[in-house]
């Protein structure tokens, strides 16, 4: 039988405000007192350096109006803003097999299913971590991860109808001509984000075997959880 999970979708949101968010709903799901949580939201624009990140791999314009941040999860540096879908998955590992590795290799799994619907053939590529479409190599999702007593932080981005320009500004996950792509430009149109959504949702829960509660707006009440 597929446990439940509560599913946020909180819109555009300040990166430093999610993350707060994110390390407040892992205590509660690592206290069992929220069942695995599932984040979706957008943010304003922000770079992120993981812990492998080099200052050597930035390379932001002057009076670029983007946050620059320090953060705790794995990989190096990468960019997100309006029009990208972040998702930020707060599981319990012990109920997940105890696997970080394969875990990073589900979330990838997920997001290649969710393209398969339109059209697009994606793929891992050996020694790299996240998705990409093929011939040339093109990066479409990015994954950087965190995990604290078992519990899940950070996640996926994927680019949907974001402007790609930024990624100039950086080495994106540290790789050295690496070449993005998003659905806007893949598929010539702007992408319906709840549509896509609803088919990340449903893709998300047939690999972590989840069953999404309806999914909730910002305004869900988890104040009892989190207090």
């Amino acid at each position: 039988m597929r446990r439940g999970a509560y599913l946020l979708d909180l819109g555009l949101v300040p990166y430093q405000e999610a993350w707060d968010l994110q390390r407040s709903l892992a205590g509660a799901v690592s206290q069992g007192a929220i069942p695995d949580t599932v984040v979706f939201l957008e943010h304003p624009p922000v770079v992120t350096l993981g812990r492998r990140a080099d200052a050597s791999e930035l390379h932001v314009p002057e009076g670029a109006e983007v946050d620059v941040v320090e953060t705790n999860r794995g990989g190096k540096s990468t960019f997100h803003g309006p029009g990208q879908l972040v998702c930020y998955p707060i599981l319990d590992l012990k109920r997940h097999g105890k696997d970080v590795k394969k875990y990073v290799r589900d979330l990838e799994e997920a997001l290649i299913r969710t393209l398969e619907p339109l059209g697009l053939e994606a793929t891992r590529i050996e020694g790299l971590t996240g998705v990409w479409l093929q011939r040339p190599p093109r990066k479409i999702a990015s994954i950087g991860v965190h995990i604290s007593r078992g519990v899940t932080t950070h996640g996926f981005a994927i680019n949907v109808n974001n402007d790609l320009q930024p990624f100039e500004w950086i080495v994106p996950c540290g790789i050295e001509g690496v070449r993005m792509t998003s659905l806007c430009r893949e598929l010539g149109a702007t992408q319906d984000m709840d549509a896509y959504m609803d088919t990340v949702t449903a893709r998300f829960a047939e690999v972590y075997e989840r069953e999404p509660v309806e999914r909730a707006a910002a305004d869900l009440d988890l104040a009892p959880a989190l207090s």
